[in-house]
């Protein structure tokens, strides 16, 4: 069985990636710096993670049906 922990960090860090991925996109048209582009797409990233994270685990763990 596949570990509960790990498929959940794949889909969450995938969803943050695409997020942060969409941001950088968002930017690009705007007059912004390279450093304000980085920083925001950075922030984004990170604040999807801190997000997804107690909210997917749980899911995932229901979908499995496992313990641990």
């Amino acid at each position: 069985m596949k570990s509960i922990g790990l498929v959940s960090a794949i889909i969450y860090t995938g969803i943050s990636v695409v997020a942060a991925g969409i941001f950088l996109l968002a930017t690009l048209p705007g007059q912004y710096t390279p450093v304000e582009r980085i920083g925001g797409t950075v922030w984004v990233f990170i604040l999807s993670l801190i997000i997804l994270m107690p909210v997917v685990t749980p899911l995932v763990k229901k979908k499995l049906g496992g313990t641990g």
